[in-house]
């Protein structure tokens, strides 16, 4: 395994040029962190402009971008950056993303007073329209801004980061797991689509990682993913080193795939 700043595998990204969205926190930052770490000129993308260069400030030559991934414009721009300074784009991370606090404190609630969930009913459009915007519109921004500027020179490799959520479905969650279940199909479809022009689109799908989403997760729907039978919450490197080794030529033989990194929370 590799070293905190991931340099047990030092060079393995000499000479690439990257994009990482939500790179202000959490996987991302981890993410971004071990792709200079391994070689990778880095473009940062967040939504939030002070978080991602507070998140980069120990990475030389890093690029800071402020982008909402919600916005396809933004995307466009952002995409443009890497192509405009250094003529191409090897490797994308689209690990962006968010969550639903309100409807995380209604599961919560529910929970410590030994009552039935009653949160789809609650939910309110703005409410649904935020996480599928982000979430999978957002994955469709990026995936399509990545095709767009790897498919002419045929090579690239693309990550999305997904959610073992979206096949271990949490009640009182539904958009959330919607958006993410959407993410997976929407990028295995790119992917069989991206291959004929040498582009590789992969998925990581992390359970319960220690980020600052985590940390926001009331701690009643916290200790109800405890369980002794399996690992421990994932740190962001370690779901980060999953995500470099779908971009590296290691997964070459790699399209299309969902690989679910929970440490067998789901699955035991």
């Amino acid at each position: 395994m590799d070293d905190e700043n991931g340099s047990g595998r030092a060079g393995r990204f000499d000479g690439h040029v990257a994009l990482v969205t939500g790179a202000g926190s959490g996987i991302g930052a981890a993410v971004a962190r071990r792709l200079a770490a391994q070689g990778a000129e880095v473009f940062a993308a967040d939504i939030d402009g002070s978080a991602v260069e507070a998140a980069t400030e120990d990475i030389p030559g890093a690029h800071v971008l402020a982008v909402d991934v919600a916005d396809s414009a933004q995307v466009d721009r952002a995409f443009d950056e890497p192509v405009r300074t250094r003529g191409r784009l090897d490797v994308v991370v689209h690990a962006a993303g968010v969550d639903d606090p309100t409807a995380k404190e209604w599961i919560a609630e529910a929970l410590l007073a030994d009552l039935p969930l009653e949160v789809t009913g609650r939910l309110g459009d703005d409410a649904w329209r935020r996480v599928l915007r982000v979430n999978l519109d957002g994955t469709f921004h990026v995936l399509r801004a990545a095709l767009r500027v790897m498919a002419p020179h045929r090579k690239g490799a693309v990550v999305t980061v997904g959610s073992s959520s979206a096949f271990d479905t949490l009640a009182g969650y539904p958009h959330y797991a919607a958006s993410k279940a959407g993410a997976h199909a929407l990028s295995q479809a790119v992917a069989k689509e991206a291959i004929a022009f040498g582009v590789r689109v992969n998925t990581v799908a992390p359970g319960p990682t220690r980020t600052g989403m985590a940390e926001r997760t009331p701690a009643a729907l916290r200790q109800g993913f405890a369980d002794p039978r399996v690992r421990p919450y994932a740190t962001p490197e370690e779901i980060a080193d999953i995500a470099l080794f779908l971009a590296s030529e290691e997964a070459a033989n790699l399209v299309g795939a969902v690989l679910l990194a929970n440490g067998g929370r789901f699955t035991v």
